[in-house]
Order: structure tokens, then sequence, then C-alpha cells
């Protein structure tokens, strides 16, 4: 059978194969023409239009609020009632905008950052969210907007931001979407959806050339996977999956290379041509040969549009205003600059005519003929005939090419097609996530295994009774504690399934049921484990049906309490807010599943709570599976009197403290006790239908609110202000139009300043950095990879390297290696400074700017700026020069205006372009001293801020220093800047390493003398990546061999070797002092903790959730347990009431370890490769930071809890609850910061919490007392756990002086033998193992009654607290086992840290 895809010439095939070379298609390396002409040959073949349909818009306006500048609260400011808030404006967006791209059409839309590009191609995708308001009329074909929604799959736009599960492969990405859009009616010669899906996949790969990543990750910024160029070109595909009509492509060639991007734009012109699409571009540094593909352009500033018709008439009428658009330089670049003094050139003659501002060009050309004739288009093509046959053919198609079943969703698949492949990927999901797979299994079988040891062998008597109640809650109880990890995991997914719906690949609902599906067996598996090894080692009823009853119900129950967690973190809009509600749920649904209170003791106003309780309904159907039809004697302390001379003995004896045991009874029916806590066997089915029944309500809630998953809207970025900041940035809440002119006053006039003294104030550089035979290895499933094969070159003071290659070819691998950030895999060859190994003090001396701008986001712009230079620039500096030294850089990066704004999170805070100045100033401002290496710094940037950032790079190395560059895409001046190239083609091969010459002359002679000229007006810098990577005319050759043989190459390694010598020879001209940090530890932990501070200070989201947790679980236990009585139940109240405190941990660790992690990747990504400060004091930071809030935690909970209850209000032991209280908040937050320290995620750290608090809460002596625990347990686990000194410092405190008063039902009621009094028959009862009991009628000779405990006392001496000094005792155990614990936050993280690979000769 022909494949209906041609297999394309992939540059991967290339690569792979030395000898053969494969013919090169004309189109760029994107070998998509023959594949799509076949696909419209398809069409033709069947009969059926291609899915045309067109856009047109016209008197377009979007207003949103303007955010230009917006307070960011602290803790204390959120407080105050008085202050000003920013006016919530609207502002407009797009003004007035029109236009009409027919099918067969492509439209570029130019416009500098913030001129509306994006908004406009929102509104042109049919995405509205986030605007406040949209007017004017846009229609798709004839469709208005709303009847377009229901076609929403057909109309799709690529963002710029790339949202992907990391770990799943490229493959399985790309054919997740091409599954989900397989038609129905498949073409000619394909039988099933799965050969289409695989074929597609296929071409679809090919024709991008990432074949070679298909078993390789996506990955992101904290995950390993393909290069940034291959994962946007992964983006692209997806896109391309959907087989759409419209397509919006916003920025889509930012971190692809020259030749890439040109062949990309090439691509989509062919697929435009030959399936009719309409296709709307915005772009930042386009050059001309991508500019010529265009049909028409339209030109955006501020909102407004310049300029909207002809591609070709573009610039002649910007030319005919007065402007100058150069030769030679690019013409996408001219027409954004026209409004930008710096930027703009005016023809002679012209400097008083021509318009000055964007008003005054959009006013001209609003009365232009050509205006009249593009509006006439636009508003004449919805009503036309073609319009019409196109509409009515597409909806034809769309309705042919959707399965049965599917009328007006937009998606194509059928419900059972999507959960089915949902599903596959869900288990890809987990397999490429396989450590917390197994840390899930492993944990769920240590818990069962410490679990059924603990509660080992229960006995079948009334001491049994407790121990297997304890194990049911406990088993209840562990697999909500499992399941509350879905919370966090429920917040990874999310903008990936947003972006999924925009492209209606299928029904959120279909993802849910795919979770639930992949659930069933894995639980199954998770729980039946558990079950197995809890239920025999503990010694339930050991009968079939009992056995499989207790597996059903802890199956479901396990289902129900997954399923609960996932509907919470679908519920709640961001992760604080979903923390707080599932740990709030977490410990009343607990504390309310009748083991803590029994169902007849809870109080009328919480009652609702058990009711409405999956885990009670469990709680209740496995209780009365174990007792049904049993028969439980007393025994024990529980038998009064017994002992020798009682069990026989003429005496009468009762049961006492046994729920369930009537007055003068020594034992009771297992069924008595099912009554006296209000459970019936006969209630066990019912129950097992509630707890399915809530299990499918939370998966219809999840459907619910998953459904209504928002894809970040447009219209809210702004920058953020910290409140305390407020004066200093009044300039950015000024109106707009009073603030321009004066910023850019003040731009032109900073621009100028830092031109004149740049040279004066920065470090002049005088070592030479070579590297020579460098080799990089890793290790991939499929064997050894080699991504850097045999590279050499050298950088020197004043030199402004180029490092070029395409997408993939190894050049941020090049820089990590030299940088010396790489921490796996092996690295061969020399790398020297001055001839000499790279010194220790290297990472902080050389500046890295990385491709991934990663920053402390609640930090200002000054801020990391001064953090960056106070810890890095050498401490004989002063901490003034250093800060002088930052305004110089704020002045140099015109960061004048952003000074004092947070860096902020996506969507609010810097935008992609300051982001980038910022990371490059967080570099220089460390003066490194080495040379600065620089990884895409204008990739995101427009062409004027791309040479901005290179002549300032040029400004640099004019001062002296030694900068290497990676670039993309650089327009023929920007190439022009560069003094030197190094140019690696697939693999890490070398292809060109040397002087670039005037105008590029001399590596334009290089490829011509090796039968490759470059044309006249073309791109040298675009040329020469075509032709390495074979994608231009003319014959393939292997460029990296005619390196290896051209004088060149032996010219370079003689150069090498003489510089190496010659800088040998001589003394180093680094100044290394042999510490690895510039600062010492001391000033690394002030300045640390005090960054760390500022940075909680302002993160009022998680202090107030950690607040509002502790007082909202702080009454939930106070009024749960309202003013305790002193009866003997009241005995075990109080005990329940004081263990509820340890459970605010669960919910509070869950939300502090994303925190942490977040933090703990910005230090690993960036700050630690710097050599910025050691992991140490970064750790002290962290920790420290949170004391303050943690006191408060510890009044706030204190204060809502101690009193509600009826504790012990005097100053002794209201006091020393309070304190302990103090100390359990350290606590618990070491224990999480320690688990977060280690673990490689937040959802890992949330599947390891249940394994440690578990263990911690089960050895604690409370759900089984000391005597009771087994001996392997009892005398060492017992003793090393924290919750252990805790609870019984807490007890004492409490209890100890508590006297017991017991109710009639609660005493022991028994005749003594005739003739004896009460007292004389327990005489030796009372001396011995009754010690503790109350004789109330000594002088009776019947009816004795007893209570089993005379005071609190007499109860804690059975939990093994023998003194009331073992109050104070354990609490200060408790003080040193929590400085033990933030010991291990620091060795976890010192065991975490790695070292960093150097080069091995």
């Amino acid at each position: 059978m022909a494949a209906p895809f041609p297999s394309a010439d992939s540059e991967s095939a290339a690569s792979s194969t030395s000898n053969v070379k494969p013919v090169p298609s004309n189109q760029g390396g994107w070998h998509i023409a023959d594949g799509v002409r076949r696909l419209a040959g398809v069409d033709t073949d069947t009969e059926r239009q291609p899915k045309k349909l067109g856009v047109s818009w016209s008197e377009l306006t979007v207003k949103g609020v303007d955010s230009n500048a917006t307070f960011n609260e602290n803790v204390v400011s959120q407080f105050n009632p008085f202050q000003k808030s920013t006016k919530g404006e609207l502002k407009t967006i797009i003004d007035s905008s029109h236009g009409c791209v027919k099918p067969g059409e492509m439209l570029l839309v130019l416009g500098r950052p913030g001129a509306g590009c994006t908004t406009l191609l929102s509104v042109l995708a049919n995405n509205r969210l986030g605007f406040k308001e949209v007017t004017g009329d846009v229609t798709f074909g004839t469709m208005s907007p709303k009847e377009a929604k229901a076609y929403s799959g057909q109309i799709v736009m690529n963002t710029e931001e790339e949202v992907f599960f990391p770990t799943l492969t490229v493959k399985d990405t790309t054919d997740f979407a091409t599954r989900m859009k397989s038609p129905r009616n498949l073409p000619a010669g394909i039988k099933t959806q799965e050969e289409y899906a695989e074929e597609y996949t296929k071409f679809l790969m090919e024709s991008v050339g990432i074949s070679h990543t298909a078993k390789t990750r996506v990955g992101d910024a904290f995950t390993r996977g393909v290069s940034g160029g291959e994962r946007k070109r992964v983006s692209i595909i997806e896109c391309l999956a959907t087989r759409a009509s419209i397509y919006c492509w916003d920025n889509s060639t930012r971190g692809l290379d020259a030749s890439t991007a040109l062949g990309y734009i090439k691509a989509i012109r062919t697929m435009t041509d030959i399936l009719g699409l309409s296709t709307i571009v915005t772009l930042y540094q386009a050059g001309n040969a991508i500019y010529e593909q265009f049909d028409k352009v339209l030109v955006l500033d501020e909102g407004k549009q310049l300029y909207y018709g002809p591609r070709q008439h573009a610039v002649p009428f910007m030319e005919r205003l007065g402007f100058v658009c150069e030769d030679g330089s690019n013409q996408g670049d001219f027409l954004t600059g026209v409004t930008v003094p710096t930027e703009r050139r005016i023809a002679p003659g012209c400097e008083n005519s021509f318009p000055r501002t964007g008003d005054e060009i959009a006013a001209t050309y609003d009365r232009s003929e050509l205006k009249a004739r593009m509006l006439e288009e636009a508003q004449s093509y919805p009503t036309s005939e073609a319009a019409r046959d196109y509409t009515t053919a597409f909806q034809e198609r769309v309705a042919a090419d959707k399965h049965q079943g599917i009328r007006k969703s937009p998606v194509t698949a059928n419900f059972f097609s999507q959960v089915r492949i949902a599903t596959v990927r869900q288990y890809q999901l987990i397999w490429g996530d396989k450590s917390t797979m197994a840390i899930k299994q492993i944990s769920t079988l240590v818990q069962a295994l410490i679990g059924g040891s603990l509660f080992y062998n229960a006995p079948a008597n009334n001491l049994g009774l407790f121990i297997k109640s304890g194990a049911i809650f406990f088993s209840t109880l562990y697999h909500a504690l499992m399941a509350l990890g879905e919370v966090t995991d429920s917040f990874t997914g999310r903008p990936v399934l947003a972006k999924h719906r925009s492209f209606a690949l299928y029904h959120p609902a279909a993802f849910v049921i795919a979770q639930v599906v992949a659930d069933i067996p894995i639980l199954l598996f998770q729980v039946g484990q558990f079950s197995i090894v809890l239920y025999w080692l503990v010694g339930l009823k050991a009968t079939a049906s009992a056995f499989f009853i207790f597996l059903l119900i802890g199956y479901m129950n396990a289902l129900t309490m997954t399923q609960y967690f996932r509907a919470i973190g679908a519920a709640f809009p961001t992760f604080d807010a979903a923390t707080k509600a599932s740990g709030l749920s977490f410990v009343a649904f607990f504390m309310y599943m009748g083991y803590f209170i029994i169902k007849p003791s809870m109080h009328p106003w919480f009652v609702w709570i058990y009711w409405t309780n999956p885990m009670a309904y469990s709680f209740e159907a496995l209780t009365s599976n174990e007792f049904h039809n049993t028969f439980i004697p007393c025994v024990g302390p529980n038998l009064v009197p017994s002992g020798p001379g009682y069990d026989f003995g003429p005496g009468g004896q009762s049961c006492v403290g046994v729920t369930g045991a009537l007055p003068g009874d020594t034992g009771l029916s297992g069924d008595s006790y099912l009554s006296a806590l209000s459970y019936s066997h006969s209630h066990l089915w019912r129950n097992f239908g509630i707890i399915c029944a809530w299990w499918v309500f939370f998966v219809a809630v999840t459907i619910f609110f998953t459904s209504r998953w928002k894809l970040a809207g447009e219209g809210g970025r702004g920058l953020l202000i910290p409140r305390e900041k407020q004066r200093q940035a009044r300039h950015l809440l000024r109106a707009e139009d009073e603030e321009t002119p004066v910023s850019e006053e003040k731009k032109l006039d900073s621009g100028s300043q830092s031109d004149g003294n740049v040279e004066s104030d920065l470090l002049r550089n005088k070592s030479v950095f070579t590297w020579k035979s460098l080799s990089y290895t890793v290790k991939t499933p499929d064997g050894d990879r080699v991504l850097l094969d045999n590279v050499q070159g050298y950088v020197k003071p004043g030199m402004l390297g180029a490092l070029m290659g395409s997408s993939g070819a190894g050049k941020t691998t090049l820089l990590d290696v030299l940088a010396r950030r790489k921490t796996q895999g092996t690295i061969n060859g020399s790398v020297l400074v001055d001839g000499r190994p790279i010194p220790v003090s290297f990472q902080r001396s050389a500046g890295y700017v990385e491709q991934l701008d990663v920053h402390e986001p609640l930090t200002t712009v000054r801020e990391a700026l001064e953090f960056s230079a106070l810890l890095r620039q050498s401490s004989d500096i002063t901490d003034e020069e250093k800060l002088r030294y930052v305004d110089t850089i704020i002045d140099l990066l015109e960061l004048n205006d952003l000074e004092h704004t947070l860096v902020g999170f996506p969507g609010s805070g810097l935008s992609v372009e300051q982001r980038k100045r910022l990371t490059i100033g967080v570099e220089l401002v460390a003066k490194p001293s080495i040379l600065i290496f620089l990884d895409e710094p204008t990739s995101g940037l427009d062409g004027q801020a791309a040479f901005n950032t290179v002549r300032f790079l040029r400004k640099l190395a004019a001062a002296g220093q030694a900068v290497l560059v990676t670039i993309h895409q650089p327009s023929a001046q920007l190439f022009a800047q560069f003094d030197n190239l190094l140019l690696l083609a697939k693999g890490g091969k070398t292809v060109y390493f040397g002087d670039i010459g005037e105008n590029a002359s001399t590596i334009k002679d290089y490829l011509a003398r090796h039968g490759a000229p470059c044309p006249s007006g073309a791109n040298p810098a675009e040329h020469m990546i075509e032709v390495v990577t074979g994608a231009g005319d003319g014959e393939i050759k292997d460029w990296s061999e005619i390196w290896l043989e051209s004088p060149e190459q032996a010219k370079l390694t003689s150069e090498i070797d003489g510089m190496v010598e010659k800088a040998a020879a001589e003394p180093s001209t680094v100044n290394d002092d042999g510490n690895e940090f510039a600062t010492s530890i001391w000033t690394q932990n002030k300045l640390v903790t005090k960054r760390m501070n500022i940075s909680l200070f302002r993160n009022t989201e998680y202090v107030m959730n950690k607040f509002a947790l502790h007082v909202l679980l702080a009454l939930l236990n106070g009024f749960t347990f309202w003013m305790i009585g002193d009866s003997l139940n009241d005995l075990q109240q109080n005990l329940f009431t004081v263990f509820s405190v340890i459970f605010v941990s669960p919910g509070v660790i869950s939300q502090l370890q994303p925190l942490f992690i977040e933090r703990r990747n910005i230090f690993e990504t960036r700050e630690k490769k710097s050599k910025m400060y050691h992991w140490a004091p970064f750790v002290t930071g962290l920790i420290v930071s949170e004391f303050p809030y943690l006191i408060i935690c510890a009044l706030l909970y204190y204060v809502c809890w101690y009193f509600a209850p009826g504790l012990n209000t005097s100053p002794y032991s209201a006091g020393s609850v309070f304190f302990v209280i103090v100390v359990y908040e350290f606590l618990y937050t070491a224990i999480g910061q320690a688990i977060a320290a280690y673990t490689p995620n937040a959802v890992f750290a949330s599947l390891v919490n249940p394994l440690v608090i578990v263990t911690l809460v089960s050895f604690c002596g409370v759900t089984v007392p000391y005597s009771q625990i087994q001996p392997f347990w009892r005398y060492w686990l017992y003793y090393i756990d924290p919750f252990n000194y805790l609870m019984s410092s807490l007890m004492v405190f409490t209890t100890w002086s508590k006297p017991v008063r017991c109710r009639p039902n609660e005493l022991a009621l028994f005749d003594p033998p005739a003739g004896q009094t009460c007292a004389s028959y327990l005489q030796a009862y009372q001396n011995g193992m009754g010690a503790a009991t109350n004789l109330l009628n000594p002088n009776a000779s019947s009816g004795c009654q007893v209570c089993q405990y005379t005071t609190g006392a007499d109860y804690l001496r059975t939990l093994n607290l023998e003194e009331k000094y073992f109050g104070w005792r354990n609490a200060g155990l408790v003080v040193v086992f929590t400085v033990g614990i933030y010991g291990l936050v620091f060795l976890l993280m010192k065991l975490r840290t790695k070292q960093t690979k150097k080069a091995e000769p």
C-alpha cells in the first residue's frame, strides 16, 4: 500500500547516515509540500471540498481593564481599609481595526511588544476571555463569533508560550493530537483511525525535521527534554494536527534559527495555498525572505492601525510619508520603527512635514484611498457569494469529518474514542513519571507493613476492640491521605487541558473520565496490596466474605476520596485556595468519621459533617463487617475487679470503659457495640451504595468545574508594584498620556548617559578562554548519544563571538559545558583560562544569561539586581560601590521605569522582553571578570529591542569584555555586529570557526570556495544555516568533514595552541582568590534570609491561607469537643481534642512544599550554577523566613481552640500548652521542608507526606496505647517519634490534675460475695491492678459502684506517663527533635546538591 503521507527527507535522516545524502526539498527543511498536496488530492478524489472559511472584521475595538500598574499587597497592607487602590479604568487595546483574510491568504501583523498584536490574534481566533469589551463586527466566513463557537477546533491560535506535559515524549504528544483529530471518512488506502493517526504523526514529525526526537521527552524549564527550538516545533505540529481552517500564529518562530523559521513560514505558505487556509501571523524580527511570503500586512502601534493592505504597498506607503527604508534592512523592522524616534530615518526635505506620532500616521492612512478599498473588502466579504459557498462547504465537511454521535460539539472524535485515547495518554503520563508511581506503591506497602505490625494480631476481647477499630480507622484514613496529593497534581495539568480545549481536541469530561479509568487498575493494585497485608497481620475476621468486603469497601473509599480531592482541585482557581479547602475538609472528615467522636456524642451543629462524609460510611461498613455476630469478653483493666482471686471467685465482675457494655456485664456482643455507636450491620450494603453515589457525584463535580477552566485571558497583563514601594513607583500610576513623553525623554536621556560612562564603569577583562577537542556524551535508552563532537574555539578580550547552528545543533549544550553547568554525562577535552585549568571561582566570575528567564517572582527589579551585585562582586569592593554599579546597569538597560516593580508571574508582572533585560542585568551587575555567555538573548524581542541588546553587547566588548552569544534569526545588520562565528551542525559538529569579516565577507568566501556562494541581497546568517542544514538548493555536503580538512581548521588549532602557550608563560590575569563564592557565609545568610523574608511578606495568598487554615481547624476542633466534662468518656474526648491539634499539619505542609520546591528550582536552575551563594544559606533563608508567621499561627490556633473545650485555664497549664503549640508549628514545618528538600517535585512530596505523617501519628501512643505496641516497635520507633513527646506533654498539661466523675452508665456494677462489703471485697484489687479505680460506695454490701479512674493522672499512667514532670521533660525533647529535623533539612539539601561536571582530558 502506498503511504498516504510521503516519507520526508528529514535532517535526522541526513545526520544518521553520513554516506547516503537525501535529495533536499526546496521548503527549507520543512518537507511539507508533497504531503499537503497529497492531502488535497485525497480531498479531490473523495469529491469533498477543502475546508475554506476566511475571516473578516471591521470597526473592531477591544478594551480591557487598564492594568498599567497594580499594587501587590503585603501581609500588613492588606488589612488597611483606607489605602487607595489603582483605578480599574478601561483601556483601549485595539482601536477600530479592520481587515479581511480570505482562504489562501496570509496576513502578517507587525507591532512592537505591547502594540496589541496578541490581542488582535486572540479575538480573530474567537477567544475573547480577559477582555472587558469587544465591539465591532468579526465574521468567520458568514458566521458570527457565537455561531463559530461550535467550530472552535477549526479556528485555532498557537500562542507564544509552549505548554506541554514535560514527561511525555514528542511522539506521544503529537500522536495524541492526531488521534483526537482523525476524521470519520478516511482517505483512500487507509483502513483504520490508528493507521491514519500513525501516518499523520509520522508525516508531521518528518515535515518539521524532528523525527530523531520521537522518543525524547518534551521537557520544560525544570525537566530535561528537547532543545528550545525543537520544543517550539512540537508546539507547531500539535497545532497543525488540528487540521483547522483559520490559523493564528503568535510569534511562532521564537527560538527557531533563521533557516528553520523561513522554512516554517514557507511551509505555512504552501499549506495556505493548497488547502485554502486563512493564516494570520505575528512575528518579531521577521527577515525579508519571511516578510515576502505574505500577501497582506497590518501594522499596529499602541492599538492603532497604522497600515493595512497589500504587502508590496506597505513600505512605499511609509516612504511617501517621509520615512527612509535603507537597502538591506528588514522591512518588518522598518514598519514597526516609524513611530520610534531613535529608530526611524527621515528623508531629506521631510524633516518638518513627516508624521511624528502613531496617531498622525493612522490619520494619514485613514484619509488614503487604500483604506477605503481595504475597508470595503472587509465589509463586503461576509455577504459575498464566495463566502456563503465556502461556509456551507466548510460546515458540511466538518460534519462529515465528525464521528457518529457528535453533532453540536466542536470535537471530532466520539466520546468513547476521546476517553480511550485520553486513557492511553494518562498511562503514558504515569509511565513518564515512574518515580512518582513507584513511591506511591512502595509507600503503600511499607505503610501496610508498619500498620499491620502496629496493630498486630489484635486479641478477640475488649483490648482488641480498640486495636481493631484503630486498624479500620487507619486503613480508611491512609487512602484519603494518599489521595490528598491529587490537589497538587490537578494544578500541573490545567494549562495543557485549557490549550487542548481551545483546539477542541476533546471534551473536558473525557479527560476526567480517562483519569478515573486509569485509576481503576492502579488503585485496585494499591488497595489490594495494602488490604492483604494489613488485614491478615491485624488478624481481622478470618472469613473470605469479610475479607473481600473489607477489600471492596476500602477500594471504593480510595476511589471516592481520590475523586473528592480532584474535584476540589478542579473547583478552585488557585492552588492556595484549594489547599485551604482540602486541608480543612480532610480534618473535618476524619474527625467526624465516627472514631474520634462517636455518632451519639456529636454536637448537633456539626453532625451534618458526619452525614456528608464518605469516610464515615466506609468506617461504619468496615466496623460492622468486622464485629457483626461476634462476642467480646472484657479483660484486664476493663474488667473490675480482675486478677488472682477474682476471675473465678464467688464475687461479681463488670465491664467498665467499654462502649456498648451494660453495667454488670462481663462481655458484650459485637452487635451491642455497633448499636452503641449508632451502627448496624444491616446498613453495610446501603453504605456501599452511598459511597458509590458519592464517587459518581464527585466525578460529575470534577467534570462540571473542569469544563469551566479558562484559558488565561490576554487583557490583564500589567506591572505589579509592591505596596510598600508605591512612593518610588508613583510615575507608573499616572495617566498614560502624561507618562509617555516623560518616559521617552528619560529613555533617550539614560541611553546617552550610559553610552558615555559605560566604558569607564565596566570591568575590563584580560583573560583568554579556550576550549579544544571538546566532546560531550549522555546516556539515553538507545545507548550513548554524542551531543558535542570535537569542538574547539576561543574567546578573547574585546571579542564578540556568535555561536550559531540549526535548532538542536548543541548550542545551549556547548554553553552549558563551557560554563560548567552540566551535572550529568561525560565531558572530554580541555577548557582553559589563560592556558590554565578553570579556577574555583570561574562559575561566579563568568556571567551566563540563560535562555529561560528564571527569577524569584516576588522581588523587584532593583532588589534582584542588588542581590546579584552584593553576592557576586568581589568581597574587596565596598557595598556602596556595588550598589552604584547597579545604578549604572539600570541606566544601561533602561530599567529606570521598572526598578520598583515586581518580576511577577506569567500574565502579571514583567513582559517577556522586560524579563530578558533583567536576566542580562542580573549577570552584568556581577561584574563578570572572565567572560559573558548569553544563550539566545534576542529570542522573543522585537527587531529594535534585539538590535539594542546586541549593540549593548558590542559596547561591553569594546570595554574589554569577552562575550559569547548564541543567536537565532539575526538580521544582516545584527549579524554584522559580531567579530567571530562558531557554526555548529547537528550532532554538535563544527562547521566553521573564525572571523566573520566586514559585511560577513570572510564567511561568504569560505562557503563560496566550497560551492555554496551567498546570493546577493541574501542575509548571510540565514544563507549559511540553510547551507549547513541542507535546506538550500544544490548538492548536500558534509560540512563538518569539509571543516576538519580545511586550512582554517589547522590554523585554528595552531592559533589555540599558541594562545595557550603564551598565556601559560605569563602570570595569570584572573583574580582567583581560591574561593568558590565571592562573599562570606555570614553575608550570604544575611542577604538570602532578607530576600526570603521580603518575598514571604509579599506572598499574601500563601500567608493568609496558612492563617485561615489555623483559625478554621482550631474552631472546628474547639467546637467539636465543646466544653468537655469530667466523665470517663470525657477523658477520651480530652485525648482526642489534643490529638486533633496534630492534624493542622497535613494541609499546611501540602501548601508549604510547592513553595519550597519552587524556590529550590530557582536556586538550582540559576543561582547555584552561577555560585551566587551556597546551598546552606538558601536553606537557612527558607527556614528563618517562616518563623514570624509560625508564631502568629500558633497564637491563632491556641486562642481559637484552647478555651472552647474547657481545658485547664490555670497559668501553668495554659502557658505550657501555648509553648508546646509554638514548638509544634516549627516541628511540622521542619518535617515538611525536610521532605521537600529531597523530593524531585511537589506531587512526589505530596505522596511521601502520608508515609511520614501516618507513621508518626500511629506510634505516638494514641491509636495504640504504649502497652499494646508490639515490642519490635515499642523500644525504638516509639521513642524516636517526636509526636509521642508532643502528645504526652500536651496530655500532661491538660489532663494530669483533672478529677474523673463517672456517669451512671460508665460505672462497673457488681455484687460482692455474701457477707463482704464492697471495700473488703476490692481491697486486694485496689492495692494491685486497680490502684487507679475509685470505689464510690465502699460500705455497701451489694451493687458496688466502681469508676475506672480517680484523676486524669491515673488515666495518663496507662499511656506510659508516670510522673507530672514528664510534661516539661517531653516538651524539651520536642524542641530537641525540632532542631534535629531542621538539621535534617540541611543534610537532605546537601545530599541533593550535585557537583557540576568538569572536562576530562
